[in-house]
């Protein structure tokens, strides 16, 4: 297939007539022993109609479009954006830190340039709506207006029916505002992120879903790992971008992909693989490890907003630093500890000074780790700077069916090395939890691309050691680290951290900040 002039596609096939009777814009130019050359015009729903019978067709986003914003897209970017262009309906399974937010942005834009979409819906967790999406629209496309439809009923509903092109919801958030949604059928595009949220086609979620994106034009699901968990997990899925290549009833998919071992235990046929990649279609997929272009090691923001709980003790515990700093000098002592104690409320736990721990609701960052862990394609490190967190981290994995193991100040040294050796060697656990003080020297995790800080620490040694753990020989794939912050106090320590700045010798300037934050 060749491009003539940026106008047209030449065509080779044996065929022309499925061509010509599809495409009006389209008409034989040739024939050699025969092999028809046939020409069609380059726009984007010529190209659109080729792609049902010819493979690897490109689209004119490829040499029409400008490509805005502050980067230059990488080569796995490009082709993502074409092949979304050309698909109303589609799966994205780029691995996670391959940054297809920016190739659904910049496809999007191409659309709506063309008339073909007014505006678009994302749907996404709570912890990406702004650190993600919000941040990565203003990067690639700030022509564009957006928004973020949370808070209450009136607050989503209102932007909702605002002007904003791009309006960003969470999960949660679709079931609140259907009416909105569905009304006057406001969204051409519908972009899910992280879409194994919507794997169960009996929760009221996906019932949900389904009756918006049924108005919609477009609609592109997001995931690095779809069906991780069972292959049952890919119904839901495939029901919402392919339905009519998708069974009707979920008992008769299960039935298909599962065989019954025991009254309770299910396992996998062995022809699995293969119908769940028939019914995620049409799918792209890029690993990162195939992305050559991509830096070594991508930094990722996590938002995971305090829980009421947290919100009330961390403006209490403010109150009560700034009537005991009222005209006194603050002392890099009292400060670091100050703002160790509010380290401590948004991780979960707070030790008294009589060594007792007071526990927060810390649902939302407990959730973001799981959204994490489940996006991940190899084995995640989660690095925690308090003990009692370690503890509760670890209880609500083990709910969660996340395999998981702790290496802290109390484990001993053989113990230690049989966590490392089964870490690195067997499939389980998933997950390692450390204390980064007592794991920021010598270890070899490389079983892990991605370590998620699920706090902040207040040394840029510690921090730049523990994220060394995986970036060691033997690393075979790109890295992702992931940083979690909820309260004002982590995010200025994350962006210190980066930057290489010794947190200690600045502890009375980030204490100064946090108190004239309102």
């Amino acid at each position: 297939m060749e491009v003539i002039d940026n106008k047209a596609l030449l065509v080779r096939t044996k065929h022309p007539e499925r061509i010509t009777a599809a495409i009006e814009k389209s008409k034989v130019v040739g024939q050699e022993d025969g092999v028809y050359e046939v020409a069609v015009k380059w726009g984007l729903n010529e190209a659109q109609l080729l792609n049902q019978f010819i493979k690897g067709v490109p689209s004119p986003i490829s040499k029409k479009y400008d490509w805005p914003g502050q980067f230059t897209p990488f080569d796995h970017q490009k082709t993502t954006a074409e092949f979304l262009t050309l698909n109303r309906k589609a799966f994205c399974f780029n691995e996670q830190g391959t940054g297809k937010t920016a190739s659904v942005i910049w496809s999007a834009d191409y659309l709506m340039k063309l008339g073909l979409v007014r505006r678009v819906l994302v749907v996404c967790p709570l912890s990406i709506m702004k650190s993600a999406w919000q941040e990565d629209l203003f990067k690639f496309a700030v022509h564009r207006t957006c928004n973020v439809a949370y808070g209450t009923l009136a607050q989503r509903v209102k932007v909702v029916n605002s002007c904003a092109e791009f309006v960003i919801t969470n999960f949660e958030g679709v079931e609140i505002i259907e009416d909105a949604l569905t009304n006057d059928g406001k969204f051409d595009l519908i972009v899910i992120d992280e879409a194994n949220a919507y794997k169960n086609v009996s929760t009221k979620r996906w019932k949900v879903m389904k009756r918006v994106s049924d108005r919609a034009k477009w609609l592109w699901m997001l995931t690095g790992t779809p069906a991780a968990q069972s292959p049952v997990d890919a119904y839901g899925l495939a029901k919402l971008v392919n339905p009519d290549n998708t069974p009707k009833f979920l008992g008769s998919f299960r039935d298909k992909v599962m065989q019954k071992v025991t009254q309770f235990k299910w396992t996998p046929r062995p022809n699995a693989e293969n119908i769940v990649h028939q019914v995620l279609q049409p799918a792209i997929r890029f690993e990162k490890k195939d992305c050559i272009d991509l830096p070594d090691v991508m930094y990722v923001e996590r938002e995971a907003p305090l829980t009421p709980q947290q919100r009330k003790y961390y403006k209490i515990l403010k109150d009560q630093m700034m009537i005991s700093a009222d005209g006194e000098d603050v002392t890099s002592v009292n400060a670091a500890t100050n703002l160790n104690k509010l380290l401590q409320i948004s991780g979960g736990a707070v030790y008294t000074d009589n060594r007792e721990v007071i526990e927060f609701d810390v649902s939302n960052r407990i959730q973001v780790i799981e959204e994490v862990i489940s996006e991940a394609s190899h084995k995640v490190l989660v690095f925690v700077p308090f003990t009692h967190t370690i503890e509760l981290l670890q209880v609500y994995l083990t709910k969660a069916g996340i395999t998981s193991d702790v290496i802290n100040g109390a484990v001993s040294v053989n113990r230690r090395a049989a966590i490392i050796k089964n870490f690195q060697e067997q499939p389980d656990p998933r997950v390692l939890i450390i204390q980064p003080q007592a794991a920021s020297h010598g270890l070899t995790l490389t079983a892990a691309n991605v370590v998620i800080w699920y706090a902040p620490v207040t040394s840029v040694e510690t921090y730049l050691q523990a994220n060394a753990r995986i970036n060691r020989p033997g690393q075979k794939n790109t890295m992702t680290i992931v940083h979690i912050a909820g309260s004002p106090v982590e995010r200025r320590l994350y962006n210190m951290l980066r930057a290489n700045i010794h947190v200690h010798s600045r502890i009375v300037d980030l204490y100064s900040q946090e108190m004239k934050e309102t």
